[in-house]
């Protein structure tokens, strides 16, 4: 039977009038006189085509509809997240000119504006624009040296201008380990160079902030303390498990990872629990450094030098203070041109 002519006879005799599906095509054998034991291969298709086109008009239909309002939501979406991001920036900017004439609160000011502006966000796009252009640059090369040195930079970029608590430490690595494992669910085949080298490069990165923060604190004044310290006793007990949390960030995502992802991150958590000793001893130095520079002695007379905040030695601690607390977007970028940097040299 002719193509057109079988649709025709189909679409003309097709009842809707039955509840189900299976009800629906016995009636159109039926109805539309269809000698099975003759159809063709092409009869076959072209009943089951026919079938398909009538059964799902309306939800095709629906399927577009809803498609195009995906595009305007997202769109919107990207509107307002622009306009929300923009508005925090404007709303720190104002608290900063109301501070201006207060060192010691802008800085405080700083502090949390480095922790509450869309970082992470930024971070994420950040770690996987500059992991696909590795891997696009190095086609056909080695991408774990050049890779271990971009995730190191952008690590320490990250960490080394806010507090060393638990928290923010853990976020940040997770972030860039999430882009990471994002970039490697795309590659498949390159997924455990690239997980190997943004582990080395997270763990070098940390490793690199908390030594820039253990010499900070061996140059600062003990009046500056409160520059670096948000919380003495929970930064000395992060610092004595920075192994463990590095640890933990990859087991957990790990563990929210499709099977092959995660069976590579258990592997290469596993492998690097036996080569954290560098990042364990200069977590250890740093806390003692904090002991020693920071004894109750030392504490006491910090608190003192609070009230009597405006003398020479202490104005001079706020200086310096105020150039190491940057905007996360300053911090950032500069992380992105470390990277850029490196891709470029490789």
């Amino acid at each position: 039977m002719e193509k057109e002519t079988l649709q025709n006879k189909l679409e003309t005799v097709y009842n809707k009038r039955f509840k189900t599906i299976h009800k629906r095509i016995s009636s159109l054998f039926i109805d539309a006189k269809i000698d099975k034991e003759r159809l063709s291969l092409d009869d076959v298709r072209n009943i089951t085509e026919t079938v398909l086109k009538i059964e799902t008009k309306s939800l095709k239909s629906d399927v577009e509809s809803l498609l195009a309002q995906k595009e305007l939501i997202e769109r919107e979406l990207e509107k307002k997240s622009y306009e929300l991001q923009d508005t925090k920036y404007n709303i720190f900017n104002s608290l900063e000119d109301e501070f201006l004439e207060d060192e010691s609160m802008l800085l405080k000011l700083h502090q949390v504006k480095l922790q509450s502006i869309d970082l992470y966000d930024i971070l994420s796009e950040m770690v996987e624009s500059v992991l696909i252009t590795v891997l696009e640059k190095d086609a056909d090369g080695d991408i774990v040296e050049t890779t271990t040195e971009v995730i190191k930079e952008m690590t320490y970029e990250a960490i080394k201008e806010g507090s060393l608590n638990t928290i923010r430490i853990r976020k940040i690595l997770s972030t860039i380990l999430i882009a990471a494992i994002d970039v490697s669910e795309a590659t498949p085949n390159r997924a455990e160079k690239i997980l190997h080298a943004t582990l080395k490069g997270m763990r070098a990165g940390l490793i690199k902030s908390i030594s820039r923060f253990k010499k900070r604190l061996e140059f600062m004044p003990v009046e500056a303390k409160h520059i670096l310290i948000e919380d003495y006793d929970t930064i000395i007990e992060d610092l004595n498990q920075t192994d463990t949390l590095f640890s933990q960030v990859v087991l957990t995502q790990a563990q929210e990872s499709t099977q092959g992802i995660k069976e590579v991150l258990v592997k290469i958590n596993k492998d690097m629990s036996y080569d954290l000793e560098e990042l364990i001893h200069i977590s250890k130095e740093t806390a003692e450094v904090m002991k020693a520079k920071f004894s109750s002695f030392a504490k006491l007379a910090a608190k003192k030098a609070d009230i009597a905040f405006k003398s020479p030695k202490a104005q001079e601690a706020k200086r310096m203070g105020i150039q190491a607390f940057d905007v996360a977007k300053g911090a950032l970028e500069t992380a992105l041109k470390s990277a850029k940097d490196a891709i470029d040299k490789k």
